[in-house]
């Protein structure tokens, strides 16, 4: 893979420059070479259980000086659905307190009640889950409505390794239900086609950087842009021949993509 032709870099989060508060080496200088090659750096996040602002702050501690516009979010894709696709439907919504306000803030109606007035069940990484929520999501799968979901990722990286993601949760009802979502986030293509629209970087230019090969690297495969490995988070390397997803090129962590970038 030839880095050095690369000019948009979209960063997945949790475990590819962090984990947790710690942020891993290499990271603000990987950050201003980008810039400094005239490049842009753009984090891309399946992680739907805290808002852009959240993100920001979580940035700004680590040292990272970023804006709203530098983020494209699994809740951007899932909004702009929901927008063209279910215009005017109610949601019951497993998901954070901080998720459900962004949907607000977007038009998007909910419910809290498991009855009829719910036109749609959309589960997300829903760190306030509970047992009534679980309950409310069973009952509402009774009936054929559309069942929708953020992101399949199984896993959240935490210091202490791992806590249960949206997939885990989806594959809680599918085992009580025999229900199934539709998925939004990576690995479907529309982030990385959201963040080359609102860049202007063509594909060739583009490089998605992440630690799992069932969401990170299969979003970039399927948008058709090169992808890079990182096993500094959940993903191992034989994790490639045991799931058939092949990335462009496999790095320990951020700060030897770094070094390629520098030519070393």
């Amino acid at each position: 893979m030839d880095l050095q032709s690369k000019k948009l870099f979209l960063l997945d989060m949790d475990g590819t420059i962090y984990l947790d508060d710690q942020l891993f080496p290499g990271v603000l200088e990987f950050l201003a070479l980008v810039k400094e090659r005239g490049g842009r750096a753009v984090f891309m996040t399946n992680n739907s259980s805290r808002g852009i602002e959240d993100y920001l702050l979580k940035l700004k501690r680590l040292g990272i000086e970023a804006a709203a516009s530098d983020f494209v979010t699994s809740t951007d894709a899932t909004i702009e659905v929901l927008q063209r696709e279910y215009p005017g439907a109610r949601l019951y919504v497993l998901g954070t307190q901080s998720f459900q306000e962004q949907l607000l803030q977007a038009g998007i109606r909910l419910t809290d009640q498991a009855n009829d007035s719910a036109d749609i069940l959309l589960a997300a990484f829903d760190r306030e889950l509970n047992y009534r929520k679980l309950e409310d999501a069973c009952r509402l799968l009774t009936r054929d409505i559309p069942f929708l979901a953020t992101n399949p990722d199984w896993v959240c990286p935490v210091s202490f390794g791992f806590v249960p993601d949206c997939g885990s949760i989806c594959e809680m009802l599918w085992r009580a239900t025999g229900k199934r979502p539709r998925i939004i986030g990576k690995p479907q293509p529309e982030m990385v086609e959201l963040a080359l629209k609102r860049s202007g970087f063509r594909k060739e230019e583009t490089l998605v950087i992440g630690d799992r090969l069932y969401t990170d690297i299969a979003c970039g495969l399927n948008a058709g842009v090169d992808t890079a490995f990182v096993l500094s988070g959940e993903g191992k390397e034989e994790d490639i021949a045991a799931m058939g997803i092949r990335p462009g090129a496999v790095y320990p962590d951020i700060a030897a993509i770094l070094a390629g970038l520098k030519g070393e």
